[in-house]
């Protein structure tokens, strides 16, 4: 897909990836919706975009996220990009999980794409086709001892991704997954602990985190080449 003048929906558009994203996007001439939580910096980058619109959007809420794709067709009358960037860690022994941080996880990364999916479905399929990227994670397609919480769930979004991208074919909706390397971004500051954990000291022959440019770059030629899957996951530790 040419991403000129398409409409592209990126969630988690304030920071990272999706701050990345969004402004690649713009660049390659696209119509940008931005949706985060965070009202001020959204209407900031949106500010400083050529075409775009920041809507206020808790992606771990249905009426939040309904109401953040009902703006977008209203403001745009079409809906071509989906991306579903939007993401907290969570980093816990399985034992010392705590079951109410694992849920808001689980509606962050699973229920809330799930649902910006299945509002983008009836306006992609009425206007003959569409894309939508989920990003995944490389831990995703790694067994880490205190990671489980978030991989697991990052490999179930893989899962629905590849799945989704079959049943919707004949409807030219193109579903894909990206599988981020470490990023250097503030995720880690803002992710969720469980009881006591061993950081994981990590390989010393992998390279540095990426950039989140490198992987709004994997982004953009997912979306452009219909890739079903998009790895930036250093060959030597891509697991089993």
């Amino acid at each position: 897909m040419d991403i000129r003048n398409k409409v592209a929906i990126v969630t988690g558009a304030s920071h990272g990836i999706g701050l990345a994203t969004a402004k690649l996007f713009a660049e390659r001439g696209a119509k940008l919706v931005l949706a985060a939580r965070s009202k001020d910096l959204l209407d900031k980058l949106a500010a400083s975009l050529p075409d775009a619109i920041a809507i206020q959007t808790d992606m771990t809420k249905a009426d939040s996220i309904k109401n953040m794709v009902d703006q977008a067709f209203k403001h745009y009358g079409r809906i071509d990009i989906l991306v579903n960037n939007a993401g907290q860690g969570h980093d816990s022994a399985v034992e010392n999980i705590e079951v109410d941080k694992f849920q808001h996880i689980f509606d962050l990364t699973i229920i809330g794409p799930v649902t910006a999916i299945q509002q983008v479905i009836p306006i992609m399929r009425q206007q003959g086709g569409g894309a939508i990227v989920n990003i995944s994670s490389g831990l995703a397609k790694m067994d880490l001892p205190n990671m489980s919480p978030y991989a697991s769930l990052k490999a179930a979004l893989a899962k629905l991704s590849l799945a989704a991208r079959q049943e919707l074919e004949k409807d030219q909706i193109v579903v894909s997954v990206v599988f981020p390397y470490t990023t250097a971004t503030d995720f880690e500051k803002n992710t969720l602990r469980s009881g006591p954990i061993v950081e994981w000291e990590g390989d010393s022959n992998l390279p540095p985190a990426d950039p989140p440019e490198k992987v709004a770059q994997a982004i953009l030629e997912t979306v452009e080449t219909g890739k079903a899957e998009q790895s930036l996951i250093p060959k030597l530790n891509q697991g089993r």
